[in-house]
């Protein structure tokens, strides 16, 4: 789902189309975020990902709510959250050549818009649970498109240099944020309509987003020819390039382990007999870590350094997870947690050496291919994490989780230094080579 370019007077369909300008100008120089909120079309952008996580977040929680109240099925409503992971899989490899074939812009609007549409059929009273959960599927389904599209979007509108990076952070902190706040508005939502009122709020909410970026990003023509390779064929042509490889495999591997402790946190509180808020506090504490490294890395932290300190907070990203080896309590368990994801600020970096290694025409599709996979190994470190807790304590699951996934990492980064793809400068000769 959508979790999520110069204005223009004119109504989608009439008056002159705005053109962007080329190469991309990355305007007022500074540091840190301030320069980013200085470009205008970013401003739209963000807006834009705020109305389209509001839609996300209480579209979850409603349809979840609604399709417990038809069946009283606990099996159904688990399953309306699963389905919000597993399709990625599926749009994210069939359609991620859309993305570079066809007008960002256009692609974005019509994403919108078709979950705006699925959403408004969800409303309907006569709509069965069969498909209501066809429908969330189909919104899956389309989301990799989307954040792909809009992440190589915003190379075109920031450029590929530090901007690019504090952008990407923003959205991803805004993202952390709505985890935080997102459903506690969307329960107190709830208390005042029923949950079809909640889905009529979130197409409502879609379709701002669209209205944004369709008068508020400007015109840009494929980055592909209509002849480029489509399908499967032209995902694996992305996929043979060994350093993007590396690097997809480093976006993957660390939300692989990282979603253990989440996915267990009921049990966990369980396990130690603590209440409810004690829950609360386990479940913020991650996002909370994440968003406080990302904050400091891009404020603090030039690129040469948030470079340098990639591959080691990478590698021991899942290490404070050993200290639920003794089963601890709540304090503790926060703090291991809050220790986690303060590590995932090694995003900025990746990110740099992402968009520096992949080719312009292969943009849409590789940050599709990745985005896709990041979903998609989150749903299978759930699924994982609760077929390991039925054989052995929660706290032991998590502990484990502590030193396999390190040495995990420890491969993927050793992949990473021999694919060469641990450096700006070289990924962007690498390219500049193939191209010439």
């Amino acid at each position: 789902m959508p979790k999520h370019d110069d204005p223009t007077t004119a109504l989608p369909g009439t008056g002159p189309e705005p053109t962007a300008p080329t190469p991309p100008s990355p305007p007022l120089p500074g540091p840190g975020y301030r320069a980013v909120f200085r470009v205008r079309e970013f401003r739209v952008v963000f807006l834009a990902h705020l109305f389209s996580l509001l839609g996300v977040v209480v579209s979850e929680l409603a349809l979840t709510v609604l399709v417990y109240d038809l069946t009283r099925s606990p099996l159904l409503s688990s399953l309306t959250f699963a389905l919000g992971f597993l399709p990625y899989l599926v749009g994210g490899t069939l359609l991620a050549g859309l993305t570079d074939r066809l007008p960002p812009r256009r692609i974005l609007v019509v994403c919108d818009l078709f979950c705006a549409g699925c959403v408004a059929l969800m409303v309907a009273p006569a709509t069965p649970v069969a498909v209501l959960l066809a429908l969330r599927c189909a919104i899956a389904v389309v989301s990799p498109v989307f954040n792909g599209t809009r992440m190589a979007t915003l190379a075109d509108i920031l450029g590929e240099g530090d901007l690019f990076v504090l952008g990407r952070s923003l959205l991803r902190i805004v993202s952390q944020s709505a985890l935080l706040t997102g459903f506690a508005v969307a329960g107190v939502l709830l208390t005042v309509v029923p949950p079809r009122g909640a889905l009529a709020v979130t197409a409502t909410t879609f379709l701002v987003s669209a209205l944004l970026l369709r008068l508020g990003t400007a015109r840009r023509p494929a980055r592909a020819s209509g002849s480029a390779d489509g399908g499967l064929s032209g995902t694996w042509a992305v996929l043979r390039n060994r350093r993007v490889r590396a690097l997809m495999l480093m976006f993957w591997v660390p939300p692989l382990f990282a979603v253990v402790p989440e996915a267990l946190a009921a049990p966990y509180a369980d396990e130690i007999g603590v209440s409810t808020a004690a829950l609360g506090l386990l479940m913020c504490a991650l996002p909370v870590g994440t968003i406080a490294g990302e904050l400091f890395a891009g404020s603090f932290l030039g690129a040469a350094t948030r470079s340098r300190i990639v591959l080691p907070l990478a590698v021991t990203g899942v290490l404070p997870y050993l200290l639920y080896a003794p089963e601890p309590g709540v304090p503790l368990a926060a703090a291991a947690l809050f220790l986690a994801g303060a590590t995932g600020a090694y995003t900025l970096g990746l990110d740099a050496w992402f968009v520096a290694a992949v080719p312009e025409e292969q943009r849409g599709r590789a940050m599709t291919l990745m985005t896709a996979g990041m979903m998609t190994v989150q749903g299978i470190g759930m699924a994982g994490a609760g077929i390991a807790a039925e054989f052995a304590p929660v706290h032991a699951v998590v502990a484990g989780t502590g030193v396999v996934g390190t040495v995990c990492l420890l491969v993927a980064a050793a992949e990473l230094r021999a694919a060469g793809a641990t450096g700006h400068t070289g990924a962007v000769g690498d390219r500049k080579a193939r191209r010439g």
